[in-house]
């Protein structure tokens, strides 16, 4: 690249940089000074938020939540407390597991959505209340 050439950053699974290990080619990119140009692609974020049915107006993304310990008991207060929609990933073997985390600290009544597969063609949205217990 410092040379002239073109690279180019390509995802099936979503747009490339968001809670995903291509951030840190472009910081490294920025960082040696090159240009970066994004072409605006599939965003799971977006995707997903809209799917949701809950509002779009004002939201926050909060990526993937810590695995255990202090740091995710601190980031489950602050999803808790945020009053815009918040959109998270998850992996699957741990969605059932997140959803009883967040019901603990959000309350039994707050409305959540899960989906997956966004766009393909096994696409599921769940929407209900997260599950108490």
């Amino acid at each position: 690249m410092a040379e002239g050439g073109t690279v180019a950053l390509v995802s099936d699974a979503g747009m490339p940089g968001v809670s995903d290990p291509g951030a840190r080619l472009v910081a490294a990119v920025v960082g040696a000074g090159l240009t970066v140009t994004v072409v605006p692609g599939p965003s799971a974020v977006l995707t997903a938020l809209v799917a949701s049915g809950l509002a779009t107006d004002r939201f926050c993304f909060e990526g993937f939540l810590p695995r255990s310990g202090r740091d995710r008991t601190a980031r489950l207060a602050v999803v808790a407390a945020e009053a815009r929609t918040t959109v998270l990933f998850e992996a699957p073997g741990r969605v059932a597991g997140t959803l009883g985390d967040l019901a603990a600290v959000c309350g039994g009544e707050r409305t959540v959505a899960v989906a997956r597969e966004l766009t393909k063609l096994h696409e599921e949205v769940w929407r209900g209340r997260s599950p108490t217990g």
